[in-house]
């Protein structure tokens, strides 16, 4: 009955194929087809629907309710992006308005240097933004932060006016010790309360913040302390993750010796004591560097003035690296961010005053940037801020925390989608999670089958998935769903954000309409792109806009369907090119975890004799399934079946576990040196969280 659901027929999507210009609009557009669908809250998805549909309900209460809403809305923000975003900007504090032109873009290489700048000329505070101004609305008393320990029974809290005390207490201590505007912070903290405190102070005084994830080897952080000549340090002596303890003020001495050989000294290592995990008599101390975060920064007044700066003046640096190479500074700036990260925040989510929101990111990533730390404060939101891991003491841990804070907007990785996937429902079963209104999804392309065990069984059928396409370069969401707005279809990030341009584009940079498959690109900028490669412009031009001039270049493959939609496949770099046929590994990726007795799937590419490159499969099967020959053959029939046999592994590796950041993301680098067995070139393994895995892998290569 629900595919009869009058709501969704095909005049409902013709608006996207009648547009004025194909060449500006979501492009390729066609009729939503709605035999195979089912409702919101009604049914569960299942392998025959493609299409998965707001309930009336959820439409009406949505922030946007309809696609012809989405398209008033997103045709103004392409045809008139200044007008637009100044809109939505005057709703902020600015100490001084910006001037008459609101946006400066070249994003052509072959017309001159790329520059992007958004209000240029406007005055304002992200720090203020963010705190001071939900407390000069009444929402003082409002809980903007809960903290959950590693430990069940360990947590904290802290409203509006607790959290700003905190925050201009440190900004009067950083700038007591001589940090001022443009100085830059390292941040190396795991997520105690502490962390987006030592953000916030940063911005509150002008400094720009570089968060290192706690995770990273001292030889990474002190490359990164290297690059931006820090006026201080910040971290904390130790963590515990799941059972691990993590001595985090052991890394930052050995990068601090290190770097102090390359002749960059930084003066103040200021450090939290977590006394949950070790005692200060435990922690190695270098007297005249080393201060105690709990004896020096409460001592200071609770109230601090806000340095005003221009939208354009840099808010913070967020290092990326490659498989090879130095890691790449991403600069943002303030204005445009703050803009594009409340708006992506408010709307992909559906934000209601009344939601708790818990992202499970780490904000040493971009996702703990916007969204756990300036997104959501700016939108005044209560945010649950986890320490732990997801999976200790048990698999259920997410869902006890759901319903310990009633969790309204749950927003995580595919990665960890799949590892909760593959420990049974039982652990999703014995919580309640009825609070859950809003699910999304994060870092990379979630497969159908994942999608769809987070929708039927996490979400009850009830809770849409926001399925959001960005990246540390875009500062916030590009492709997204809006919850009551559009069909969703598992799998697919679905349609632009406003005043994103996507374009497709083949290998010679020709833009491709309607359905196809190709390069992702975007035309245009948005207030949230990063500015430049801190100190390397040059790098930034030839990484991101010299592959495809006038563009900037995702380096993301991606398919668009009839209806429009975009179906991201991966990076390019991830994708194999097998006699000809370009393969994503995301697809076959997808296609292997499909497979009832397969819980994730990571493939790389490999050479090969007769094909150029071959494919090659690391699998991890469901608890209890032993391996076999028969099961080997049954995942390669599974990827013929779904993809063609062009696209069948050459190898199928089996794998106990994948080799992942404590963020969650896999090292491909890793599986492709196992892979080509070059294993004395397998490089920096002290960020993985469990460095065990490998040798696992390695011993069962010849199986």
């Amino acid at each position: 009955m629900a595919a009869e659901a009058p709501r969704w027929n095909l005049t409902v999507s013709d608006p996207l194929r009648h547009v004025d210009s194909m060449a500006d609009l979501p492009s390729g557009a066609g009729k939503i087809d709605r035999l195979n669908a089912v409702i919101l809250g009604e049914a569960l998805s299942s392998e025959e629907n493609d299409l998965v549909c707001p309930s009336e309900d959820f439409s009406r209460r949505a922030l946007v309710s309809s696609l012809e809403k989405y398209l008033e809305l997103y045709r103004r923000s392409i045809e008139d992006p200044a007008g637009f975003w100044s809109e939505i900007a005057t709703e902020f504090y600015w100490k001084k308005k910006w001037g008459e032109q609101v946006v400066t873009e070249n994003l052509d290489i072959m017309k001159g240097t790329v520059k992007i700048e958004w209000f240029k000329g406007g005055i304002t505070n992200i720090c203020y933004n963010a705190l001071d101004r939900n407390i000069e609305a009444g929402n003082g008393g409002k809980i903007a932060l809960y903290w959950e320990g590693n430990d069940p029974g360990h947590d904290g809290s802290l409203t509006y006016t607790e959290l700003l005390v905190k925050v201009c207490q440190l900004s009067n201590y950083l700038k007591d010790i001589g940090v001022g505007k443009g100085d830059a912070v390292i941040i190396y903290l795991p997520m105690l309360m502490e962390l987006p405190v030592a953000m916030l102070a940063c911005a509150r005084i002008g400094a720009v913040h570089s968060v290192v994830f706690a995770g990273f080897s001292a030889d990474s952080l002190a490359q990164r302390i290297m690059d931006c000549r820090p006026k201080a340090v910040i971290t904390c002596n130790a963590v515990r993750r799941g059972p691990k303890v993590i001595h985090l003020k052991d890394i930052v001495d050995a990068a601090l010796v290190q770097s102090s050989k390359e002749g960059i000294s930084v003066g103040v290592c200021l450090t939290y004591e977590n006394e949950l995990v070790m005692k200060r008599e435990a922690t190695k101390w270098q007297a005249g560097r080393d201060v105690w975060w709990q004896d020096t920064v409460p001592k200071y007044p609770k109230t601090c003035d806000v340095e005003w700066v221009d939208a354009e003046d840099p808010l913070f640096l967020l290092y990326t690296s490659g498989s090879t190479g130095k890691p790449k500074g991403v600069l943002h700036t303030t204005g445009g961010y703050m803009i594009y990260t409340s708006t992506t925040f408010k709307y992909a989510f559906d934000y209601k005053p009344s939601d708790i929101y818990w992202c499970t990111a780490d904000c040493g990533w971009i996702t703990g940037h916007s969204y756990v730390t300036y997104g959501p404060l700016l939108n005044g939101a209560s945010v649950v801020v986890f320490e732990g891991a997801p999976n200790y003491p048990d698999s259920g841990r997410c869902w006890d925390i759901v319903d310990k804070f009633k969790v309204t907007i749950f927003y995580t990785a595919p990665t960890l989608v799949r590892s909760l996937m593959r420990d049974g429902n039982e652990y999703v079963n014995r919580y309640s999670r009825r609070s859950l209104r809003i699910l999304g999804s994060v870092g990379e392309p979630i497969n159908p089958s994942a999608w769809r065990w987070f929708y039927n069984i996490v979400g009850d059928s009830r809770c849409p998935i926001s399925d959001t396409w960005w990246q540390t370069e875009t500062g916030g969401f590009m492709i997204t769903p809006l919850p009551g707005a559009w069909p969703q279809k598992p799998g697919s990030a679905t349609l632009p954000f406003f005043g994103v341009q996507p374009a497709v584009v083949d290998e010679k940079g020709i833009e491709i309409e309607g359905e196809c498959n190709g390069y992702l690109c975007v035309k245009k900028s948005w207030p949230g792109a990063f500015r430049t490669l801190y100190g390397d412009h040059e790098r930034y031009e030839t990484t991101y806009f010299k592959p495809f001039s006038g563009y900037y270049f995702s380096g993301d493959g991606c398919s668009r369907d009839k209806d429009g939609y975009y179906w991201l496949t991966g990076r390019v770099d991830d994708v194999i090119n097998v006699s000809g046929h370009r393969i994503g590994t995301a697809e076959v990726e997808s296609a292997l975890v499909s497979h009832p007795q397969c819980a994730e799937a990571a493939v790389v590419g490999v050479e090969h004799e007769v094909k150029g490159q071959g494919i090659y499969a690391f699998v991890t099967l469901v608890e209890g399934v032993p391996y076999s020959e028969e099961l080997r053959k049954s995942l390669i029939l599974m990827v013929r079946k779904q993809i063609g046999a062009f696209a069948a592994p050459d190898r199928i590796h089996w794998a106990p576990g994948l080799p992942k950041t404590r963020s969650g993301k896999i090292m491909r680098r890793i599986l492709r040196k196992i892979a080509s067995r070059q294993l004395d070139e397998l490089g920096d393994t002290s960020t993985l969280a469990d460095p065990g895995v490998v040798d696992q892998l390695i011993a069962l290569s010849d199986c």
